[in-house]
């Protein structure tokens, strides 16, 4: 079920406006962005001490609440995208609700897990975490996830840096920083947990790698403020030269992670 948007305000009460660059591209996202190994959330269970509630913050497609929902009672997932939130799976044990990450409408001290998937370098990261330890059970978990640029192989990679830096480079947010600097440079108001190092691992046709790269947020803006795609017919055949036809290449994403305990 999904319930109504409650409006961010400030302290003013002025509404506060909300970046969303998904919105747009909602279906591509359901369809070709890559889902986290269940090797990632059996650690974070063995760091849960209930399974009562869990929030995923900015879930998308809701792809992780569908995962967390297999094991907690009751999941909460919250996105300021209503668009994102149609190509979510519907289950009886998910709440689906439009609502900013930094100011949510949940009572004090509610869960037991808290977790945010490749997008808290969108947040404004003072209000979020204030709200977050609001929220968070004493002793409760908070994870941040997310993955950085893929690797392919040594023929590819050229050409994916070069789309990546080059072409597109121009055209993404500064929060992107976020990710390329490893999470390292988001504070962390937890006690800070250990964790092992983790990869998201497919073989992908070049269809797939070519539809998980119109997700970008720089692809779509580049189209809007150019009126064009950034994947020319003379990029793309570059991409044919290293990448023939029919055939399938191991994709790995590194994985980003920080987990705390919520003291």
């Amino acid at each position: 079920m999904t319930e109504s948007f409650v409006p961010v305000k400030d302290n003013s009460g002025a509404l506060q406006p909300m970046k969303d660059n998904f919105s747009a591209q909602a279906g591509l996202y359901a369809a070709f962005r890559p889902k986290y190994p269940k090797a990632l959330y059996d650690f974070l269970y063995t760091r849960v001490k209930h399974f009562s509630t869990a929030l995923d913050v900015a879930t998308g497609n809701g792809q992780v609440a569908e995962v967390l929902s297999q094991r907690f009672t009751t999941v909460y997932a919250t996105d300021i995208s209503e668009k994102q939130l149609s190509y979510a799976p519907q289950k009886d044990n998910i709440v689906y609700k439009v609502e900013a990450a930094e100011h949510t409408s949940f009572p004090d001290a509610c869960f037991d897990l808290i977790t945010v998937a490749q997008a808290i370098h969108w947040f404004n990261f003072d209000a979020f975490f204030k709200e977050v330890k609001r929220i968070l059970k004493p002793g409760a978990i908070f994870a941040a996830i997310g993955y950085g640029v893929m690797n392919v192989n040594d023929q590819v990679d050229p050409w994916l840096n070069h789309v990546y830096h080059d072409v597109t480079g121009p055209y993404w947010d500064k929060e992107r920083s976020h990710i390329e600097e490893g999470y390292r440079t988001i504070p962390f108001p937890f006690k800070l947990l250990e964790t092992p190092g983790f990869a998201m691992e497919y073989k992908w046709s070049k269809e797939q790698f070519i539809g998980y790269l119109n997700t970008w947020s720089a692809v779509q803006h580049y189209i809007r403020q150019r009126q064009a795609h950034p994947f020319t017919e003379a990029l793309l055949k570059q991409l044919d030269d290293v990448w023939p036809e029919g055939v399938t290449n191991s994709i790995r994403f590194p994985l980003l992670l920080k987990v705390g305990v919520n003291e």
